[in-house]
C-alpha cells in the first residue's frame, strides 16, 4: 500500500500542487507564498527545488512495482515471449501518451509536433531495460548495471567534442547530449534545454534504483528492517550524489548521473517514510484520497494534460470572481483538482482501474 499512496502523493504535486502554489501567491504575495511558488518551479539550470522530486519519484515508483508486477506474470502466464510483447506494447503506448500530453500530437501541426519530450517517454524508456534487467540479471548484475548507466552517462557528458563548441560541458549549449538531441530529432526537438535520448541511460538507473527498493520490499526480512534499510540506502546515495555533485554538478535538465543518485537517494527516504508509517505502524486511515489518485496515476497525468480542470471549474465557479479578487485563480486551481478527484474517485469506487 505505501506505493501506491506515493504514488498518489508524487501525482498529487502535478496534478494539483504545482497551479496551487503559483496562483495561492498571485493572490497573496508574502513572502512565504513567494517562497512556496518558487518551490514548484525547476531552477533555470544549476540548484534544486522540491518539485526537481516530482519526475525522479515516478519513474522510482514504477521500478519499485516491477518485482511485483512481473513475477505475478510470470506466474499467470511462464512464456518470456508474451511478457516480451507486454513490454513493447508498455513502451509503445506510453511513448504514444508523451505525445499527446507534451508532445503535441493533438495540434495535428507536423511543425510543432516532438518526438521524445515527456516524463511518461522517460519511463517507457527505464521501464523496459528494467525490466528486462530484472528478468535476466542477476541482483549482482542489476547493480553492476546501475553502476554502468551512470558511469557511462557521465563520460557522455564530460568526454565527447560538441561541433563547434569544444569538449562536452554541464552547460546548455555545450553539452553533448542535447546536441546529439538536436542532431537527431531535428526539427522535432522540443527546444527546451532538457536533454532525453542519451539521458535513458539516467532514466534507466532512476528507475533501476526503484527496483532495488521493490526487491527490499518484497524480501524475507522484518518489515522495520525494510524501513530501516530504505533509509540507509536512502541517506547513503544522497551522500554519494552529493559528492560526485562537486565534479559533475546535478542538473535535471540533463538528468546527470549526481542528479539520478542524489533524488534516487531522497525517493528512497520518501518510501522509508511512506512504508514505515502504513506499513509498519498500520497508520492507514489517512492514506484513501492519495490511494484514490495513485491507483489511477496514468489516468489522472494524462487527464490533467490534455484537459484544463481548472478552466472547466470556471464554468461553475465564476459567479465567485466578483467576491475573490486576486484569489480568484486560486479557487479556480482547487475547483478544478476537484473535478479530476471526483472523476478518480468514481473509477477506484466502481473498481475501474485504467493501466497501460
Amino acid at each position: 500500500m505505501s506505493i501506491d499512496v506515493l504514488r498518489g502523493f508524487d501525482m498529487l504535486m502535478i496534478i494539483f500542487a504545482d497551479r496551487f502554489f503559483s496562483t495561492l501567491h498571485k493572490g497573496a504575495d508574502t513572502s512565504l507564498t513567494a517562497f512556496l511558488a518558487d518551490q514548484f518551479r525547476h531552477p533555470e539550470w544549476l540548484g534544486f527545488r522540491f518539485y526537481d522530486i516530482v519526475m525522479p519519484l515516478f519513474l522510482f515508483v514504477v521500478g519499485a512495482v516491477i518485482p511485483f508486477s512481473i513475477e505475478k506474470r510470470l506466474k499467470s502466464n511462464p512464456s518470456k515471449t508474451a511478457l516480451y510483447r507486454h513490454l513493447m506494447r508498455r513502451f509503445l503506448i506510453l511513448f504514444f501518451l508523451g505525445w499527446i500530453c507534451q508532445g503535441n500530437l493533438l495540434t495535428l501541426d507536423i511543425t510543432k509536433f516532438h518526438v521524445f519530450s515527456n516524463t511518461l517517454q522517460a519511463i517507457a524508456v527505464g521501464y523496459l531495460f528494467s525490466s528486462l534487467a530484472w528478468m535476466h540479471l542477476s541482483q549482482k548484475g542489476r547493480y553492476l548495471l546501475f553502476a554502468a548507466c551512470l558511469v557511462i552517462y557521465a563520460l557522455i557528458l564530460t568526454v565527447p567534442q560538441v561541433p563547434g563548441v569544444g569538449r562536452s560541458a554541464i552547460l546548455p549549449d555545450s553539452s553533448f547530449p542535447i546536441y546529439f538531441d538536436r542532431l537527431v530529432m531535428g526539427r522535432f526537438v522540443d527546444g527546451t534545454q532538457y536533454s532525453w535520448i542519451l539521458t535513458g541511460f539516467g532514466f534507466t538507473a532512476t528507475v533501476l534504483s526503484g527496483v532495488f527498493a521493490g526487491e527490499l520490499i518484497r524480501s524475507s526480512l522484518k518489515r522495520e528492517k525494510i524501513a530501516l534499510y530504505l533509509m540507509l540506502a536512502g541517506l547513503a546515495a544522497m551522500a554519494l550524489g552529493l559528492i560526485w555533485g562537486i565534479w559533475l554538478p546535478i542538473v535535471k535538465k540533463l538528468w546527470t548521473s549526481s542528479f539520478v543518485l542524489f533524488l534516487s537517494g531522497i525517493c528512497f527516504l520518501l518510501l522509508a517514510l511512506f512504508y514505515w508509517i502504513i506499513d509498519v505502524k498500520g497508520y492507514r486511515k489517512w492514506t484513501f484520497p492519495l490511494k484514490v489518485i495513485g491507483m489511477n496515476a496514468i489516468t489522472a497525468y494524462v487527464a490533467s494534460h490534455v484537459i484544463n480542470f481548472p478552466k472547466v471549474s470556471a464554468y461553475l465557479l465564476f459567479g465567485l470572481e466578483q467576491y475573490t479578487g486576486n484569489y480568484y485563480q486560486m479557487i479556480l486551481s482547487v475547483g478544478g483538482f476537484g473535478i479530476l478527484y471526483f472523476l478518480l474517485w468514481y473509477m477506484y469506487r466502481n473498481n475501474t482501474f485504467l493501466k497501460v
